[in-house]
């Protein structure tokens, strides 16, 4: 029993999960910044073509 738990631990296939996790949440957060500055961009190119839209009529 002593024998199976220090196989157990001594183990590194959950560090490898667990680091992919990690890496995998940094890229999410990455492109959901990337998307929300993509996003205040074409929403300021949206209104300002509106303005002019507007002030033309």
């Amino acid at each position: 029993m002593l024998e199976l738990l220090l196989q157990f631990l001594r183990r590194d296939d959950g560090a490898t999960s667990v680091e992919y996790a990690i890496m995998a949440g940094l890229i999410a957060c990455v492109i959901a910044a990337a998307v929300t500055q993509f996003g205040l961009g074409v929403s300021g190119l949206l209104q300002k073509t509106a303005d002019v839209i507007t002030s033309a009529s």
